[in-house]
């Protein structure tokens, strides 16, 4: 039997990407032995594009914007890898990469040869989606492979 198919997963900093991840788990990767090799990817932005096009004295805060990054993104992983492990799926890869989610997260299907390709939908209205631009809206028209956007369900009040 050959290799298993990849699956990437897109993680960001928020509620709705975890909600993805344990969706995915929940759902895709059951008692048996799971049917995709699971890869997390975490979009961590240049500290350039954190800070934006900062005047004068910009580059200054720079490194400490750095490493402000650095320990979100490794917070990320390390609670991706945390409910993985309760979810008892321990073959999995995380993976930081510098850069633009939407470009982050194509390239990653590209290089992993991935079969889908999981991420959370925030939930923005049109003007918002317009303005910031979807990751989700993205990965499905760029992605070369099947795009599974996971959307939390709304809680009634």
């Amino acid at each position: 039997m050959g290799e298993k198919p990849v699956m990437v997963v897109g993680l960001d900093d928020s509620e709705h990407s975890f909600y993805a991840l344990e969706w995915t788990l929940e759902h895709l990767f059951g008692p048996s032995p799971p049917p995709f090799k699971l890869l997390i990817v975490h979009a961590k932005p240049t500290a350039t594009s954190a800070i934006g096009l900062a005047g004068p004295g910009g580059a200054d805060v720079l490194p400490s914007v750095e490493a402000d990054l650095r320990k979100i993104s490794s917070r990320i992983a390390e609670k991706a890898k945390k409910i993985c492990s309760a979810k008892s799926v321990n073959d999995v890869v995380v993976e930081i990469v510098e850069g633009d989610a939407r470009s982050v997260l194509c390239d990653a299907v590209e290089k992993h040869h991935a079969s889908m390709l999981v991420v959370g939908s925030h939930g923005y209205g049109v003007l918002k989606r317009t303005v910031l631009g979807s990751v989700s809206d993205h990965c499905a028209h760029h992605a070369h492979c099947s795009v599974m956007i996971v959307k939390r369900p709304k809680i009634k009040a």
